[in-house]
Order: C-alpha cells, then structure tokens, then sequence
C-alpha cells in the first residue's frame, strides 16, 4: 500500500500545487478524485491559529468524556459530539440542540441506527475562535460536492489512547461511510504514537489516498459519498508511556 507523506501528495490524490489558494486546490481535488489533504501550514493560515491560539484549542481534548460504546470492544476513546447549522449566503451559525448521535444504515456496521449518547461539547469549545473558521474552510470545499443552502455541522472530537498491552483503534468498525457529504479529519495532536495510518477507498476497494496525520493542522477531507474511510490502530513508541491521538472529526450534510 502507497504511503504518502502529509507535504507531498501526488497529484489527483490531494496535492495542492497549480491551484490559485489552498481551498480552491481541495475543491478540486474533491472533485476529481473525492478526497483532499491539506497542510499543516495551509489550515493554520486559514484559521488564523499561531501557538498560543493552537495550544488553548488542543487543551479541550483534556476535557473529553469516556466513549463506552468503544469500550465494549477494547478501545479506550475519549469524545464528546455536538452539531451546528450554517447557512453559507448570510453566514448564520447555529448551535443546535444536544441530542444522541445516529448514523443512518449501510454506512458503519457497528452502529447505524443505534443511539450512542455522549457527553454534550463544552460551552468554551463550541465558542473557541477556531471553530467558525474551520467550518467555513470546511463548507467552502464542501460546496464543490453539493450547493447546499443549509450545512448541518456534526463535530466530534477524538482522543485514542494506546497502552503497551492494549493498542487504540481509531474505527473499530473498519472501513465505513458516515452517511453525510463531506466528512474531514483535522489532527490536533499526537504524543508517542505509532500508527494510525488514514486510509480513503472508493466504494468498490481501490485507495484513494493512504497518510498517517504526523503534523497538528493536518486536515483530511473526502465525499462520504462515493468513498470509505479507516484509520489503522495506533501502538506507544515507548512502551512505558502511554500514545494519544487526539483528532476533530467534523461531517458536513445538506440540510
């Protein structure tokens, strides 16, 4: 399998070079080959995120709550879960109501149709400054996949946590679809990690684009559409500590 490293993305499987910005380079390649890595480099831009600003939004993966579900099958996961509604023409967001997380059928074996309750997002994360940001960064790609008047904004934050005895396994459920248009992975931190390899297929198996997130800013998005997506387990470099990955998981559907 094809490995290729967060700076540089051949082209048709995420690369940004040629495009006139960072964001019109993943409209295009969502476009042409349903997935786009953008840099470290890029998306701190866009968000406006220099350290301090990047330091204070990573501490909220601190304050995440234990996710049983992921329990049940050896994971130990840490998240939280929460949705907005952003209307693109006016700018308008949304912090909607805290309600159960629901994937619809034949997207992830594991958990369509089941109501999994986690803990609500902090009031001081849904207002951190780098969320708006980020979710127009994340509709204006999404915008090249679908002319939705209304996003409805999922938002998950993941922490992963591996052991010497226990290895963290981002999806459980393996290769899935989450049921929504775009689907984005934005790592925020990784500490004595190994692994953690992401993976993009069509719906038929061929790969799309396979990375391991080794950089804080590093932002994966595909069309849940027409692909799947995996991550692979992570293990600790040092066995006497325990790894973390710590990532923001944010879909994107039409309303």
């Amino acid at each position: 399998m094809e490995h290729i490293e967060e700076r540089s993305a051949p082209s048709g499987t995420g690369g940004e070079a040629g495009a006139a910005s960072p964001v019109e380079a993943a409209r295009s390649c969502l476009t042409r080959s349903s997935v786009c890595l953008m840099s470290p480099a890029s998306v701190r831009e866009h968000l406006g995120a220099d350290d301090e600003a990047w330091a204070r939004f990573a501490a909220h993966w601190d304050e995440l709550g234990e996710d049983r579900y992921a329990a049940e099958r050896g994971t130990r996961r840490l998240r939280r879960y929460g949705q907005f509604a952003l209307t693109p023409a006016t700018g308008e967001l949304e912090r909607l109501p805290h309600t159960p997380f629901v994937q619809p059928e034949d997207t992830n074996p594991l958990y369509e149709t089941v109501d999994r309750d986690f803990e609500p997002l902090t009031d001081t994360f849904a207002a951190d400054p780098l969320l708006r940001p980020l979710f127009d960064l994340l509709a204006q790609a999404a915008a090249a996949l679908d002319d939705a008047g209304r996003w409805i904004v999922k938002v998950h934050p993941f922490r992963v946590v591996a052991t010497a005895g226990d290895e963290g396994n981002p999806t459980p459920e393996g290769r899935h679809k989450d049921g929504v248009t775009l689907v984005s992975s934005l790592l925020v931190n990784r500490e004595n990690a190994v692994g953690g390899q992401s993976c993009v297929y069509t719906l038929d198996g061929r790969e799309l684009l396979c990375t391991t997130l080794h950089r804080p800013g590093s932002l994966l998005m595909s069309d849940d559409r027409d692909s799947l997506h995996c991550v692979s387990p992570i293990r600790p470099m040092d066995i006497t500590a325990p790894a973390y990955r710590d990532v923001l998981v944010t879909t994107l559907t039409a309303a």
